[in-house]
């Protein structure tokens, strides 16, 4: 785990803090009732959104710490009076973090980084560690998947995940529902073989491969000869990334691969969020 998602070397670095959490929104509002943040005397953990008003937020925060007699709730119009324009009214609850809050957080960014979608990489090679280090930036779980342990080794990817494997196939049937598995290995047979087992899944929210249309074609031929079901390769995303930009160098190719990865991901995940309010409970005190 990166060490700005590590909420547990935060809370033990950090002698006395103070938990924000949105509690009401109104209008448009940059983020919503699910943000939270955490205020010490010198650093921050998380955010509400940005902008002034969580510069008014940690101002307010580090009163509360100081004992300066801060309330312990504000509601903070996003007009021009504060220099924001968004429009909307939010509003923020102060608590000092105590143990029972400090557990309390714990399990709650546990259980929010556990729900992140997995992201499946068959393929080490320059683009998909170029995918995986664009990944790492984002709310999802990656895993970097390959048959050859020296590329695996030579990945410098911080916070993710490795699988060394002599079969990949099986990784992507003990993926979790809602997976996505993106394909460039070294090898087409192969690319073939992860990409049936994959869209053979009617759970999986992205299938892409790494290639051409003429790579499409023969996936497709293959998939007719071969199983017999040359329908799958409909849901399949082949070239990844789009054919919008021309540039084929790896980190381009992530970049435009890893928007595409995350629309679909987490676009699906929103709904479940939208209707189980009890994942996303403020902390009580």
């Amino acid at each position: 785990m990166a060490p700005k998602e590590d909420i547990r070397d935060f809370l033990n670095r950090e002698a006395g803090c103070v938990l924000v959490e949105v509690t009401g929104v109104a209008g448009s509002t940059p983020r919503d009732t699910d943000a939270w943040m955490l205020v010490s005397k010198d650093r921050t953990f998380a955010t509400i959104g940005g902008g002034q008003l969580e510069y008014m937020a940690i101002d307010h925060a580090r009163k509360q710490l100081q004992g300066a007699g801060a309330e312990d709730r504000l509601s903070i119009p996003l007009g021009p009076e504060i220099g924001q324009c968004c429009g909307g009214r939010v509003t923020l609850s102060f608590k000092t973090v105590d143990k029972p809050i400090r557990a309390a957080l714990v399990a709650r960014r546990d259980g929010e980084i556990a729900r992140r979608p997995h992201v499946y990489i068959f393929g080490a090679g320059h683009v998909g560690e170029a995918l995986a280090k664009a990944l790492s930036l984002l709310p999802v779980r990656t895993v970097l998947v390959d048959t050859r342990e020296h590329e695996l080794s030579s990945a410098d990817v911080p916070g993710i995940e490795t699988c060394l494997t002599a079969m990949p196939e099986a990784v992507v049937r003990d993926a979790p529902p809602g997976s996505a598995f993106v394909i460039l290995t070294h090898d087409h047979a192969l690319d073939f073989l992860i990409a049936a087992e994959a869209l053979a899944r009617q759970d999986a929210h992205y299938v892409g491969m790494i290639g051409s249309k003429t790579k499409r074609a023969t996936f497709r031929n293959w998939l007719s000869r071969e199983i017999g079901r040359p329908e799958l390769s409909v849901r399949l995303v082949c070239p990844i990334g789009g054919t919008a930009v021309k540039d084929k160098r790896p980190a381009v190719i992530a970049a435009l691969a890893a928007a595409e990865i995350t629309t679909a991901t987490l676009n699906q995940a929103l709904p479940e969020k939208a209707t189980s309010p009890e994942r996303q409970k403020p902390v009580k005190a």
